[in-house]
């Protein structure tokens, strides 16, 4: 379940967003595939080594970081250049904590209103693309909504499937037979290129760290697990590391789906929880050779109607992120600043305004001042 899950509510996410910073169909397919792959190992070598229920997954956030950042960059081979230095971000932050600590210490106002404005231009799709076309947009929405109320965990899988009659219905069952479904993967020769580094690899680096890896290190602490930070962050880092060559953004610590293995749903006997995340890595992998298909039905679609079953799945995110941005009443002008410069999509020289967000954002608070007790941290 937590397999299925994870992979159904975001795959359209995560291909969308490696088309946008210009992956092809077959390179988008090769991404999809190589971070099941990723996902599928860790969560089936880490799991069985420490016998915990420590469970990964692709970064969520990052892929929608990754939308956004095609309004900067449209070259693959520059954006896999991000991935790899994400990467090694990761791999550092296990072998040196300070660079972890330096992440995590960011402040919850800035670090929080950076991800929602990440996630607010792709909330709105489901409301704009209802007014727009409400016979094909209508259906997805109100499946979710009824979804969300009585099986929350298959709203976004039956959006999905809504969205896919859908396209079915405008665009036909071609996509079904595309050559490129067959599971394969294309390596990318990449490109380090200092502006789409700093305006997408150190946003994927920090979204990825701040937005996924910490929930899951606390979501295995609430459940009595301690698992070791530094062997965690340089494993999912390699990981990371491998899939980038092949298209994949990264992976992390999961947060969601690691409350369904880590808790007594799973199993009532703590020490054999292990189990279910190694078997929802063995279904990834399984999942993984679907990323062709994945790949060509998101091809095939009409590009809004992808952002709206995304926006969907993300809605539960922007809550969370607009949350924790705006907890602390003395910082709420700087949530602000940074949430408005993020979500605003501007570029600069070049550089992506997820990046002018957090400068925005580290300027108004020391202009501001910070509160002699600290604004917290992430």
């Amino acid at each position: 379940m937590a397999a299925l899950t994870g992979f159904a509510s975001s795959f359209v996410l995560v291909v969308a967003g490696l088309q946008a910073v210009g992956a092809s169909d077959a390179q988008a397919a090769s991404g999809l595939f190589a971070l099941c792959l990723a996902v599928g190992v860790t969560c089936i070598a880490v799991p069985w080594y420490f016998r915990m229920p420590i469970s990964f997954a692709w970064s969520t956030p990052g892929a929608a970081l990754l939308v956004a950042a095609g309004q900067t960059t449209t070259d693959f081979a520059a954006a896999i250049g991000a991935f790899l230095v994400c990467g090694i971000l990761i791999v550092l932050s296990g072998l040196w904590p300070w660079l972890g600590r330096t992440i995590t210490s960011i402040p919850k106002p800035i670090a929080g209103a950076m991800l929602a404005g990440i996630l607010f231009p792709i909330c709105l799709a489901p409301v704009t693309a209802s007014v727009q076309q409400p016979l094909l947009f209508v259906p997805v929405v109100v499946v979710w909504l009824v979804l969300y109320r009585l099986a929350r965990s298959l709203a976004v899988p039956a959006a999905m499937l809504v969205a896919a009659i859908g396209i079915a219905l405008t665009a036909g069952t071609g996509w079904m037979t595309a050559s490129s479904s067959a599971p394969a993967l294309v390596f990318v020769s990449p490109v380090l290129d200092p502006v789409v580094i700093v305006s997408l690899g150190i946003p994927l680096f920090i979204v990825t760290m701040a937005g996924q890896s910490v929930p899951g290190f606390v979501v295995l602490s609430t459940f009595g697990y301690r698992p070791p930070p530094r062997a965690i962050l340089a494993g999912s880092g390699l990981a990371s590391l491998a899939a980038s060559l092949f298209g994949g953004h990264g992976i992390n610590l999961a947060a969601i789906t690691a409350a369904l293995m880590a808790g007594p749903d799973a199993h009532p006997d703590r020490s054999k929880r292990w189990v279910a995340t190694a078997t929802s890595g063995a279904a990834y992998l399984v999942l993984g050779l679907g990323a062709g298909y994945a790949a060509a039905l998101v091809s095939a679609s009409p590009p809004i109607l992808i952002t709206v079953v995304a926006g969907l799945a993300l809605l539960g995110a922007l809550v969370t992120s607009l949350t924790t941005a705006l907890d602390d009443a003395r910082h709420r002008i700087t949530a602000v600043a940074t949430f408005l410069v993020t979500a605003s999509g501007i570029s600069v020289l070049g550089i992506g305004s997820a990046f002018w967000g957090l400068l925005v954002g580290g300027a108004v608070m020391l202009w501001l001042g910070r509160a002699s007790t600290g604004a917290g941290r992430v």
